[in-house]
């Protein structure tokens, strides 16, 4: 039997634990035919110059292939903690 919880368990909390102690029961299975009308849908993109510290940029590109990609999500996450502000 899994375990219940009187209170809701923070992100570093559900992350820490094994999957086969979280209880999904309360969450519906998704069957074939909530994803039928399924598409994927990628934001229009816009190419821009733009300067950043050398640090930064090699710190980036040393991740791995996507830097642009990552430094866009970054961007992404900080405009929309922001945009309501």
């Amino acid at each position: 039997m899994k375990k219940r919880y009187d209170k809701a368990l923070t992100t570093a909390e559900l992350a820490a634990m094994p999957d086969e102690d979280i209880d999904y029961s309360d969450i519906p299975e998704l069957g074939d035919d909530f994803w039928a009308d399924a598409e994927v849908r990628t934001p229009e993109k816009r190419g821009i110059y733009i300067k950043l510290d050398d640090d930064v940029v090699e710190w980036m590109k040393a991740q791995g292939k996507g830097y642009q990609t990552r430094i866009n999500a970054i961007l992404r996450t900080y405009y929309e903690a922001h945009r309501d502000r």
